[in-house]
């Protein structure tokens, strides 16, 4: 039945029909308008707590003010408040259930409540009741059902937001852009959140009721759901289903044939239909972005302000003493020794709430983190933390300061080993959270937020295209004290004296790498001493995953060059495609270092960089423009050309979207020569308004995986 107008059910007292309560009228087009909650649902009345909603009362034969009242009764679960519906001019109670009534009918036949609950209702879906009352009797009605959200519109909601463009950002719009790849070579990519979507507020709501807190003690968790802090803890722990039954599983390795791989993913509404349509079983599978996505999604469709973030260089400390350490070899070999570790990008939400817990200072953006790293009492969750804490180290602040601080803010030290010992050890203060990314409002654009984390910055600009940042020498000596390789596996900072060298290197990627293209190297030498030296330059290439060290060396090379006093070398260097095509797709990640040894003094210098392959473009063109009218067909029309100098073998260009199209499509070539192109025309209709994600992508046989990968952005209008 339509939540728009409801024949109502007597459950209570005995019905005399002349004031039998016939229909009632949610006014959903007018409450969602007022509410802001248009599209959000089609199966509930929707609105926001402390905001009046009204309903409409047809009655049989009128109703009698003078020998009757009206009294209603809203339920959350077991948990219910009454409250008598008065005439217009009592003004409605911020902290309490209240209602008024208006009506122009003299026979009262038809009467319109307004009814407006507590500034600090909780979230859930509440059921509605009416009591005609006499002197000696009662009529109970079951009126119908509607769902209650925070309210960032409202000055006194612990979610407030004072600007409109804010709140048009980060809760009402169900678009983002995600920031991926390296600090050097920021990639980006849309990302559908998917709050109009039918289902997605129903599953949302599913989410909260299989909620360890609701099946240990509903009454508790109901009542404190009007709390945003108790929420996004909540709420952060069930997107993972380490702990619960959560709605991913997060894989990072290995095969995904049992499930869709994380790069495929472009919205949050497919994932969430997924676990709803299994009974709650988690979807499979999920990585950071995607943990993050799903939880912003779920943070907006509550009413709280949301919106993902990027933090470039993030460090995972597991030994909470905010320093991580890395390993090379004496030739330049990033060794897997530490357990701590430094993803070239992490994604995370940040969620907008007053924390009266805390205190005002500690109100604004709060980090909350789904991706399971590390335990957050004793479950796979992580924050709300106060952005505003972690600035100002206030590490005792809940939840998960110190964590956080480390995550953007931690020391790195580089330790050198050869032969199991330690012959140099260099601090870097500077490489962690380079780079800390968020949509702009109202642009595709990347927002720094590195102040805001890390106090004033030298500069919030971020990096050309294509351009690797200045890198910085860190200079080894043999003559630096040993350690055993029992500490090393401890991972235990390494104390002495750096010693100072007149030999720097630095080196340097050119342009921006991209598969099936040969990749270029600088290496620069400045040798400031007085005399001339015979050197011995290692580079060593290393595939890695975003999130973890690098594995298997696949590509080294070696030379020596004789260097002058006070003399500059530059020497450049080829890694040929033929040696990392069979090795590198596109996205995957690559740890390059360089290490210059002082054949004589036995001294070393080491310089890395790790940077990101870019991928051949994929063309999207849809029929009319990007911006398309509900429920009508349109062409999309994609298309790769073959910009590699050899013939691909068995090409395959599959292209889908959710809510766009109803299963993939493919085009598949047997031979694929230089210059030719592969083509799909498909047609597209969405049955819903906002934003959705066209995603193409290219594989052929001679590479492990996708070469491209495409993402299209289409805005759908109502009819």
């Amino acid at each position: 039945m339509d939540y728009m107008q409801q024949t109502v059910k007597n459950i209570c007292g005995t019905d005399t029909g002349n004031r039998q309560l016939k229909l009632v009228n949610f006014e959903a087009h007018d409450n969602h308008a007022a509410h802001d909650t248009e599209g959000l649902s089609k199966q509930h009345l929707v609105v926001r707590r402390g905001r009046p909603f009204k309903i409409q009362l047809l009655f049989g034969q009128g109703w009698n003010p003078h020998a009757q009242i009206l009294v209603l009764e809203v339920w959350l679960g077991d948990m219910s408040e009454k409250f008598q519906a008065h005439f217009s001019g009592d003004q409605f109670d911020p902290e309490r259930w209240s209602a008024r009534i208006f009506s122009d009918d003299v026979t009262l036949q038809s009467v319109t409540i307004h009814i407006c609950s507590p500034v600090l209702s909780s979230v859930g879906l509440y059921h509605l009741q009416l009591h005609i009352m006499t002197s000696s009797s009662r009529i109970s009605y079951l009126v119908g059902s509607f769902v209650l959200l925070c309210n960032p519109w409202l000055k006194d909601d612990p979610v407030y937001m004072p600007l409109d463009a804010q709140i048009g950002e980060y809760i009402t719009s169900d678009y983002g852009v995600l920031f991926m790849g390296s600090h050097s070579n920021v990639s980006r990519r849309p990302w559908s959140f998917g709050q109009y979507e039918p289902g997605v507020l129903e599953a949302c709501l599913q989410l909260l009721q299989v909620s360890p807190q609701h099946l240990s003690d509903k009454n508790r968790d109901y009542s404190r759901r009007a709390d945003p802090v108790y929420l996004s803890r909540v709420i952060c722990a069930m997107v993972n289903c380490n702990d619960d039954l959560g709605i991913l599983t997060g894989k990072w390795s290995g095969s995904y044939k049992d499930g869709v791989r994380p790069t495929d993913w472009s919205g949050s509404a497919d994932i969430l239909h997924r676990w709803v349509s299994s009974n709650c079983n988690p979807v499979r599978y999920g990585q950071c972005w995607v943990f993050a996505s799903v939880l912003c999604t779920v943070m907006r469709v509550l009413g709280i302000p949301s919106r993902v973030v990027t933090v470039f260089n993030a460090a995972h400390d597991t030994d909470s003493n905010t320093t991580i350490e890395e390993y090379y070899s004496s030739t330049g070999e990033k060794l897997n020794i530490s357990k701590d570790s430094i993803w070239n990008f992490h994604v995370w939400v940040e969620c907008w709430m007053r924390r009266p817990d805390l205190g005002p200072e500690f109100d604004g953006w709060q980090v909350v983190d789904p991706t399971p790293q590390e335990r957050s009492g004793g479950i796979f969750r992580c924050g709300p933390c106060p952005v505003v804490a972690v600035q100002q180290h206030c590490f005792s602040t809940p939840y998960d300061t110190p964590f956080i601080y480390a995550s953007v803010d931690a020391d790195v030290v580089r330790l050198i080993l050869r032969n199991g010992q330690v012959v140099g050890r260099k601090v870097d203060s500077e490489q962690v959270g380079q780079l800390i990314y968020t949509k702009s409002i109202g642009s595709d654009k990347p927002q720094n937020l590195a102040r805001t984390y890390k106090g004033p910055q030298p500069s919030d600009s971020p990096p050309v295209s294509g351009m690797l940042g200045q890198p910085r020498s860190l200079m080894m000596s043999e003559k630096c004290t040993t350690y055993s390789r029992s500490c090393l596996m401890s991972g235990s900072a390494v104390s002495h004296e750096e010693a100072s060298s007149d030999l720097e290197v630095s080196l340097n990627v050119d342009g921006e790498p991209t598969v099936g293209e040969n990749i270029a190297i600088c290496v620069t030498v400045t040798n400031r001493s007085g005399g001339p030296r015979d050197l011995m330059v290692h580079l060593d290439a290393q595939l890695k995953e975003y999130n973890s060290s690098a594995q298997q060396s696949f590509w080294k090379e070696q030379k020596e060059v004789h260097i002058q006093p006070d003399d500059v070398l530059k020497l450049r260097h080829t890694i040929p495609s033929s040696e990392h095509e069979s090795v590198l797709a596109g996205d995957d990640m690559v740890n390059v270092a360089v290490v210059v040894k002082d054949v004589r003094a036995k001294e070393r210098v080491l310089d890395t960089q790790e940077f990101s392959m870019s991928s051949p473009q994929i063309t999207i063109e849809i029929e009319g423009g990007d911006s398309i009218e509900m429920r009508k067909e349109y062409t999309a029309q994609v298309s790769f050309t073959n910009t590699f100098p050899k013939t691909l073998n068995r090409a395959v260009l599959t292209v889908e979207g959710f809510g766009l199209l109803q299963d993939k499509q493919e085009a598949r070539l047997t031979l694929l020569q230089p210059g030719d192109k592969i083509e799909k025309k498909v047609s597209i209709t969405a049955t819903s308004p906002g934003t959705k994600v066209l995603i193409a992508t290219f594989s052929h046989s001679n590479s492990p995986s996708v070469v491209s990968r495409c993402f299209h952005k289409v805005s759908i209008t109502r009819e």
